[in-house]
């Protein structure tokens, strides 16, 4: 019964995060064709995080076939998200996530050759691995929290999708229940309680600024209220009120807005 209960478990975790959490943000790229805001270093993160699993959960360090075969998927699955942001990014984007792949690429298979060759007891192997999955899991949880720092200083909730931070937490709470069925797993344990914490933040920040006014539009209005007033001059002809709004945003606002006279209607700038 309780092989069973960590299969069942085991299937609805990875089920949960690798086909439902990402694929909304992923639809919303290619969608829109840009990565937007959207970061690729957590893809990065999960796609090492996969890998060091796969080497958990392999015969070379104690043989959990769950593990591996989800884990591995998840390679595969990772690799395909990373390649449909790399088609979208620009140029610059692009070139830092290659960088990081590659970094994460030599770096995996340098620590996956020494162990090999230098530590031959499976024990003191399963210590290292777990070790380091933990690590890369706990960092691949806290990769959103350049996210929530955002969402609380900009009070919007745009690229914080809800699906994902709701995905994240029952990933979290369902691999943590999966570490103690049967013989308890503290690498499996730790990570994914802490993951399962990081996924209610999320959710607290989405429903405390799902509905709140974002602070780049509040700065923006007061702008355009502060200049309109400046521009309602009864004596100054409408083509030259244009161009007073437009210097005048350019002037004093960071949001650089680009305002065509085709934008503006005269008879609004005199009142109807």
């Amino acid at each position: 019964m309780a092989v069973d209960l960590k299969f069942i478990l085991g299937i609805i975790g990875n089920i949960v995060f690798f086909f439902f959490s990402t694929l909304p943000t992923f639809w919303d790229i290619i969608k829109k064709k840009s990565v937007q805001d959207f970061s690729g270093i957590p893809y990065v993160c999960t796609l090492l995080n996969c890998a060091l699993w796969v080497m958990y959960g392999s015969p070379l360090v104690g043989f959990q076939m769950l593990v591996v075969t989800i884990n591995a998927a998840g390679c595969i699955i990772e690799l395909s998200y990373l390649i449909i942001y790399l088609l979208f990014a620009t140029k610059k984007i692009k070139m830092k996530v290659l960088k990081l792949l590659l970094l994460v690429v030599v770096a995996y298979i340098s620590v996956v050759v020494l162990v090999l060759e230098l530590v031959h007891d499976k024990s003191r192997r399963k210590l290292i691995f777990g070790t380091l999955c933990v690590v890369v899991t706990v960092a691949m949880y806290a990769s959103p929290l350049t996210v929530m720092s955002m969402v609380i200083r900009t009070r919007s909730v745009e690229f914080m999708p809800f699906l994902l931070s709701l995905f994240n937490f029952i990933n979290g709470a369902v691999w943590f229940g999966y570490a103690f069925v049967g013989q308890l797993d503290i690498f499996i344990a730790v990570p994914n309680g802490l993951g399962a914490l990081s996924g209610i933040v999320q959710l607290v920040l989405y429903a405390m600024y799902k509905n709140a006014t974002p602070v780049k539009s509040v700065v923006k209005q007061q702008e355009l209220d502060a200049v309109g007033a400046d521009v309602k001059d009864p004596d100054m002809k409408p083509s030259k009120q244009v161009t007073h709004l437009k210097d005048c945003i350019h002037n004093s606002s960071p949001f650089v807005v680009d305002i065509h006279d085709t934008d503006l209607n005269h008879e609004d700038l005199h009142g109807k």
